[in-house]
């Protein structure tokens, strides 16, 4: 680093609980800035009940003003004190306004490690929405780690289709998804929003049992607590056959610019009725509808080990993959 680079800008870092700011001026920054998503808000991180986590969220003043906000918890792990941006949403990291510069990427870094060494963490580790979530296409954040000697814990590949040409969304599925859903048209399947989240959390409690012999992330009442949270940016989508649910899929609105389609699942026995190529063809003109640009499928990766059939799966919808990176970066070594 130039220790002689002169520049105006004058950046602090605190914990949240210094109690300077509040949980709505937090949510504000967020639902403004250029990168935010609905999993750095207060609101959204608020629905894990007390204990369990320990909540060590970081705000950024820059010349006397918030600027930015970092959630984050303490994690023990391997005998090591991690500060963990953030253990209970998909994505942390700084969340920064649109004029956020290269100065201020590197002096947000060098302040967080100096933090988190003054509080006696061993690592500081940071998952980042992919690079689309932005409204303006920025890579200071990471270029500043790596020059910080951060280095990638991982990099899993998240699925993304482009719904800014809602006419071309699909003329980019492949032949067997078109063909699946002409079958699901002429079955008679139905596509519409419903709050009937048990019969749906009883279809993905059957569907992960069965392919990966795990249990969904979230309990049923956090699903719905969340909902309720969040009721015009988190919606179930049901496909029926004679109000029969048959399979579904509850999409996160993480920002403007992005959909998130969180835990797809459908009924084994209804296999042959292709409902979720109806549900993702309906979800996708749908969210371009409403201004989406992305809709993100979520990763097909597990520590960057590629699950091909579901690689393929989303694929099949004309999604192309984007990295979903994970930083460390050791302190005591």
């Amino acid at each position: 680093m130039d220790k002689s680079f002169q520049f105006d800008a004058e950046i602090s870092i605190h914990p949240f609980s210094d109690g300077l700011f509040s949980n709505e001026q937090w949510d504000s920054l967020v639902r403004t800035s250029d990168n935010g998503t609905m999993f750095h808000l207060r609101e959204f991180l608020g629905y894990h009940p007390p204990g369990r986590f320990i909540d060590h969220s970081l705000y950024v003043i820059r010349n006397e003003k918030l600027f930015s906000v970092f959630p984050a918890i303490e994690q023990e792990r391997n005998g090591k004190r991690i500060l963990n941006s953030h253990g209970g949403a998909s994505y942390g990291g700084f969340v920064y306004p649109g004029q956020c510069n290269i100065r201020d990427a590197f002096l947000m870094t060098e302040a967080l490690i100096d933090h988190a060494k003054k509080n006696n963490f061993d690592a500081i580790q940071i998952t980042l929405p992919p690079i689309l979530y932005a409204k303006h296409l920025s890579n200071y954040i990471d270029f500043a780690f790596m020059k910080h000697d951060f280095s990638y814990m991982k990099r899993e590949i998240s699925s993304i289709v482009d719904l800014r040409n809602p006419h071309a969304i699909e003329q980019e599925f492949r032949p067997e998804a078109r063909t699946a859903l002409n079958k699901a048209l002429k079955s008679g399947i139905v596509i519409r929003t419903s709050d009937d989240y048990a019969s749906y959390y009883s279809i993905l409690k059957q569907n992960l049992r069965m392919r990966h012999g795990v249990q969904p992330t979230h309990f049923l009442e956090e699903l719905i607590d969340l909902s309720q949270r969040f009721p015009d940016d988190i919606t179930l989508w049901g496909a029926y056959l004679d109000d029969i649910m048959i399979a579904g899929v509850c999409t996160f609105a993480a920002n403007k610019q992005v959909i998130l389609a969180f835990y797809i699942s459908h009924d084994e026995a209804y296999q042959e009725y292709r409902a979720v190529n109806l549900l993702f063809a309906t979800i996708m003109k749908e969210s371009a509808i409403k201004g989406f640009s992305y809709l993100d499928f979520g990763i097909f990766t597990v520590n960057m080990d590629p699950n091909w059939g579901l690689g393929r799966f989303k694929e099949n919808f004309g999604s192309r993959g984007v990295f979903r990176d994970t930083f460390i970066k050791q302190l005591n070594t």
